[in-house]
């Protein structure tokens, strides 16, 4: 800030003191609110088939980049067991419970967690064909993935616990939260994973990741996905709040 006298020519009269905001103040507000919007260079993304990288260095080993072709059931999950022309033994909705059973009508328990819903269907078939029914047939379908899910914290828009469909891969994972924050630091983001090894944790620059450049991983149940802060944008954001009581009392 700075004064400017003004007044009468009377030089009995009081002087009174505005204060006028110099060309430094804006240009001040233009550099803060610059550094604030955390512009994050972009790489442009190569047409064609890309080859992204693993790294070993950052932990990425452990994480598949590459979907698996069939899903195996897990406890938590909903499914449909569907006994084509029997609807009295067929089950519209079943969750499969902690111990990976669901008991089917006239054969009992049978075990779905671990295997593929193909070969669930297989085993009722022979099952009931052993016993009951002539030529049966079985679909075991999905109806929920109750057992996906994953934590998405730190710099997000939403942070927060989602279920997700087998094969997401971060990108994914972060849209579910709404996407980074103006303030977050795309090249460090963390997927911490437990494996039968213990607690695993990958580093990925996201920046990297969406230019193709490095792997996009593929989601399993129970990874948290942590986004970094840019301290300096977090820095410039704080200021800038303060910037209508700061530019009363301080003079640039």
């Amino acid at each position: 800030m700075s004064e400017k006298l003004t007044g009468s020519a009377d030089p009995t009269m009081p002087i009174k003191a505005t204060q006028t905001r110099t060309p430094v103040y804006s240009v001040a507000l233009c550099v803060i609110a610059a550094a604030v919007s955390g512009c994050v260079a972009t790489q442009p993304v190569p047409a064609g088939a890309i080859d992204p990288v693993v790294s070993p260095a950052m932990g990425q080993v452990v994480f598949a980049p590459a979907v698996v072709d069939a899903y195996v059931l897990r406890p938590g999950d909903s499914v449909a067991v569907n006994v084509f022309g029997e609807e009295d033994i067929s089950l519209e909705s079943v969750l499969i419970a902690a111990d990976g059973v669901v008991a089917v009508p006239l054969i009992g328990d049978v075990q779905m967690a671990g295997r593929s819903s193909s070969e669930v269907g297989r085993e009722i078939e022979q099952r009931l064909g052993a016993r009951f029914l002539r030529d049966p047939r079985v679909a075991v379908n999905v109806l929920a993935y109750g057992s996906h899910l994953i934590t998405v914290e730190g710099s997000v828009e939403t942070p927060g616990v989602y279920q997700f469909a087998p094969g997401t891969r971060l990108s994914g994972g972060l849209a579910l939260a709404e996407g980074a924050t103006r303030v977050s630091d795309l090249r460090d983001v963390a997927i911490f994973r437990e494996t039968a090894a213990g607690m695993q944790v990958g580093r990925f620059d996201y920046v990297a990741v969406r230019a193709g450049q490095m792997v996009d991983p593929v989601l399993q149940p129970g990874d948290r996905i942590v986004v970094g802060t840019d301290n300096l944008s977090q820095f410039w954001q704080d200021l800038l709040r303060t910037l209508p009581a700061f530019g009363l009392f301080t003079s640039l």
